[in-house]
């Protein structure tokens, strides 16, 4: 009996024996599954809508170019128109220039000074490529637009008027048509008022598309 209490006294305990008596419910601890890590990145994702204001910025960068050309265009054209009609003798002839009509001079003056404000503006249009979530070069933009769309749309419409009556008179104020004598200068002057009209269009595109990117900012 007790060469037999001595044996199971002697008798090596297991690891395994040992954690399993520990565990109480006989599952093996070692083989329990190891906790899931979650992987946090912090990389920052792109915006999808960096694309869209890139876009935009080019559009406003085409439109203000074609705006700038037509004001130079109509300032120009205007700045030329000139006739003088042939007659017998050199010392009796009648002489029309864009400078005799207060509205003409300032046709040119005004388209003049709104393509320099546009091509000043070239700079900050450059800087919404690079940064589309720039709000105060876009904001800038968007006050140059609208003030020079006002000077254009002034002049391109106060020539627009005198061009009417050159073309049609008044039969009220007694004044002739005098585009049926200088037909050249009727047709330059028509032709500037056009291009005037053009880059106010062109400017009224930009006002519209500043706005659009602000409010979407």
């Amino acid at each position: 009996m007790d060469s037999k209490k001595e044996d199971v006294a002697s008798a090596p305990t297991s690891p395994e024996s040992r954690r399993t008596r520990s565990n109480g419910k006989g599952k093996n601890i070692a083989e329990a599954a190891p906790p899931s890590v979650t992987v946090v990145s912090t990389k920052a994702t792109p915006s999808p809508r960096g694309g869209w204001k890139k876009g935009v910025a080019i559009l406003d960068f085409i439109l203000r170019l074609g705006a700038i050309g037509s004001a130079i265009g109509a300032a120009a054209i205007m700045g030329n128109s000139e006739q003088i009609l042939p007659f017998f003798t050199q010392f009796f002839q009648f002489h029309v220039q864009w400078d005799d009509f207060p509205m003409f001079q300032f046709f040119v003056f005004a388209n003049g000074g709104a393509a320099v404000f546009l091509i000043l503006s070239l700079p900050f249009s450059i800087v919404c490529i690079v940064r589309p979530f720039a709000t105060g070069p876009r904001l800038l933009l968007a006050i140059i637009d609208i003030f020079s769309m006002a000077l254009v749309m002034a002049a391109a419409s106060a020539a627009a008027a005198v061009v009417y009556l050159a073309h049609n008179g008044s039969q009220d104020a007694n004044w002739i048509a005098i585009c049926q004598q200088f037909t050249d200068f009727c047709q330059v002057t028509s032709e500037a008022v056009v291009a005037s009209f053009v880059a106010a269009v062109l400017l009224i595109c930009l006002i519209v598309v500043s706005s659009v990117a602000l409010k979407r900012g």
